[in-house]
Order: C-alpha cells, then sequence, then structure tokens
C-alpha cells in the first residue's frame, strides 16, 4: 500500500490518482479523517475501476509500506516530528519543494539541512527517504486522459529503496526515471521546481524536465 500524507492537497491526490490508475493500491491521509476519506472518493471517482482509501495520518502509515510526503514545506517537520515512530522502517518518498510566492515573485527557500528531503532524514533517521516527483506538474497528473512527458530525477542515500521508488514512477505512462545520485543531490532538483513556476507564470504553460543525452538502456 502506498499512503499519502497531505494526499488532500494538489499534489497528494494527483499522485494517488495516477498511482491508482497504474494499478498501485492508494491511501490518502489526513489530519481529519472526513476529509481524507472525502478526498478518496474525489479521486476514485476522476478513476476507472480504481479503489482509494481515505483516513487519519496514523491510520494511514499503519496500512502503507510506502509513505509519500506531498504537504507544503511549511508543514513538513511538524508532520515528520509527530509521526516519526510510526514511520521508522518505512520508505518515505519526499515530493517536497521548498518556495516562496512573494510579490508576484517564486523563490526557491534556503533549508539549513540543503533540501527538505535532507531534512526528512534527519527527521526520520529510521527511515529510508527517497526524494521524487518535485517537478511533477499536479495540474496535469489530476486530468486522467492528460500526457504527461517528462523525467522524474529520483535521489537517497538507499539505492535499493531508490530502485523502487524509481520502478514506481515508471509505472506512470512516458514518465522516465533517472537515478539523480545521494540525497544531497535533491536540494538542485528542488530548486529547479522554483524554476520551472517562474517560466509556467511567464508562458502560462504546465512544464517539466528532461533530460537529454542518457544512453539507452538495455
Amino acid at each position: 500500500m502506498i499512503g499519502f500524507l497531505g494526499g488532500t492537497g494538489p499534489e497528494g491526490r494527483s499522485l494517488a490518482l495516477r498511482l491508482a490508475m497504474a494499478g498501485e493500491e492508494v491511501a490518502i491521509g489526513s489530519r481529519d479523517a472526513a476529509r481524507a476519506k472525502e478526498m478518496a472518493q474525489k479521486v476514485e471517482a476522476r478513476g476507472e475501476s480504481i479503489r482509494v482509501v481515505g483516513g487519519e495520518n496514523t491510520e494511514i502509515v499503519g496500512m502503507s509500506d510506502i509513505i509519500f510526503i506531498t504537504v507544503p514545506y511549511e508543514g513538513q517537520a511538524a508532520l515528520l516530528g509527530a509521526l516519526a515512530p510510526s514511520l521508522a522502517g518505512k520508505l518515505i518518498v519526499d515530493t517536497v519543494a521548498p518556495v516562496s510566492f512573494q510579490d508576484g515573485k517564486i523563490r526557491a527557500i534556503d533549508v539549513p539541512e540543503g533540501s527538505a528531503a535532507q531534512e526528512a532524514q534527519n527527521l526520520l533517521p529510521n527511515s529510508q527517504v527517497v526524494a521524487a516527483f518535485q517537478n511533477v506538474s499536479a495540474v496535469d497528473l489530476w486530468v486522467p486522459d492528460r500526457l504527461i512527458e517528462g523525467d522524474v530525477v529520483v535521489c537517497s542515500d538507499h539505492q535499493e529503496a531508490k530502485e523502487r521508488v524509481m520502478a514506481i514512477a515508471e509505472r506512470i505512462p512516458h514518465i522516465r526515471a533517472v537515478d539523480g545520485g545521494a540525497l544531497a543531490n535533491a536540494r538542485y532538483v528542488e530548486e529547479v521546481t522554483a524554476m520551472l513556476l517562474n517560466i509556467n507564470r511567464i508562458y502560462k504553460a504546465h512544464t517539466m524536465i528532461r533530460i537529454v543525452g542518457l544512453p539507452e538502456r538495455e
């Protein structure tokens, strides 16, 4: 089971939809169980023959072996600090991109640990944190028949966990997973989000990244 903490927000609900459509078992978590269940029903309604579970965060953590963190950066530390004991031993996928919106400008937020993903790993020393999906448009993911093309850069200090998340990413048609190396590299991927949001504002678009020049897979 894949659980989404912050699953009632745009990124969580949209990734939950696409992974459910790809055949994964998904569950949406929130501090408010009723709100999570309502969103689970909305996600189910957008897909075809999919089932999505909703519940309070601790309930969703208990039933999931993979946890996606899809809350705004401002809420990450409090959420993970409170749930750290129950997240021990879990594979954590941090999708958080720390950005600020001020006076029409979008900027990357400096994180003391280096990145949101590194902050998460510090808060969850007994979990395996993988950084991924920061640059995927939640707006496009939420439209079931919209083609999503681009690369998902995946960073972690845990190779097996990284490979598992790369495989999950490629369950979404036309998405390619790219090994981004160690978790320390997540800061660069997170900062790209601010650039893409500024480009989106200028062009009124929903952009992703594509890395060219990689060798063909065998």
